[in-house]
């Protein structure tokens, strides 16, 4: 064959080459979800946060275009000079950050530096979601935090914390409550939240869970402080919020989830699958029609639970 046979050819090749290359669609990297367990606390099957988000990360293994990474002891951390410290940079790609773990003072999120790591997520349009006790911080500038982040958080001796049984029966029109039926579960869901003053970021929280406790909840007792309080007696009949969203005007996404106390309750399929969806919807992933269809079986809550046993 001569040269300029040849040169023709592979001209032709590259052309062709090109061409698929052009019309051939692009994939873009997975959407990457962050699920920080908190360390261990609480009785067995209490507060199973590792196991929790673990479960959290099998329920959505295989979904198209999703990579979850679980992080346990309450933050991403790496080995410096002999010990541990934070690894912040595990957080610059992510798209969605859940953390579900305890609170209070000792929230993870208000540690240090973090809330800046957070802030700065947030910014630049990542989700960012609490489960159970996590929803609290102290009141003062965490809680400012916390309302900036998510629109309300829960505050000592102004939230309650009874175990009770909220009926799920009524679930508004929302990429989260797709594929959700009605449930109920037996735990320790949270209510009275203190919501940002913010007007303009309060037309933004759109509740998703809400239950009417009866004047029995209300009078306690809670689980801590016992209680009761005049206010949450006062409320008698009033709707309240147990799982919210939020939508900044940056586009980026906010949750608190106050359940999730007993481990268990994740095999309800609709709490799971609510769950699941906001997982998806905090990293700006499109929620199928029909909610998150997994695998989970009975069997797989029992994996992963701290080993609680006094040493």
């Amino acid at each position: 064959m001569s040269s300029s046979r040849l040169l023709h050819r592979l001209g032709f090749s590259i052309v062709v080459i090109a061409i698929f290359a052009i019309a051939a669609p692009i994939r873009s990297a997975d959407k990457r979800i962050v699920l920080i367990a908190g360390r261990p606390s609480h009785p067995p099957g209490m507060h199973e946060f590792r196991a929790g988000c673990l479960l959290f990360q099998k329920a959505l293994t295989g979904f198209p275009g999703v990579t979850v990474q679980v992080y346990d002891g309450g933050w991403p951390s790496k080995e410096a000079d002999g010990s541990k410290v934070d690894d912040n940079a595990a957080l610059d790609n992510a798209d969605a950050v859940l953390i579900f773990s305890d609170g209070g003072k000792g929230n993870p999120a208000i540690q240090g530096e973090r809330a800046k790591v957070l802030d700065a997520l947030v910014a630049r349009g990542a989700g960012l979601g609490f489960a159970h006790y996590a929803v609290e911080v102290p009141a003062g500038v965490p809680g400012e935090t916390m309302q900036r982040w998510i629109g309300g958080f829960y505050e000592t001796n102004w939230s309650v914390n009874p175990m009770w049984k909220p009926s799920f029966d009524k679930l508004p029109t929302h990429p989260i409550t797709r594929g959700v039926g009605p449930f109920a579960t037996h735990d320790e869901w949270y209510f009275n939240m203190r919501w940002t003053e913010d007007a303009a970021m309060k037309s933004k929280i759109t509740p998703l869970l809400v239950s009417t406790p009866s004047d029995e909840v209300r009078k306690g007792p809670y689980v801590s402080p016992r209680g009761p309080y005049d206010h949450i007696i006062a409320d008698s009949g009033k709707a309240e919020t147990m799982m919210w969203v939020l939508e900044r005007p940056n586009g980026s996404r906010g949750m608190g989830f106050t359940g999730g106390h007993t481990h268990t309750n994740w095999g309800d399929p609709n709490q799971r699958r609510i769950m699941l969806n906001a997982l998806l919807w905090l990293a700006k992933v499109d929620v199928p029609a029909k909610g998150v269809q997994d695998t989970i079986t009975d069997a797989d809550l029992t994996q992963n639970l701290d080993d609680k046993r006094k040493k």
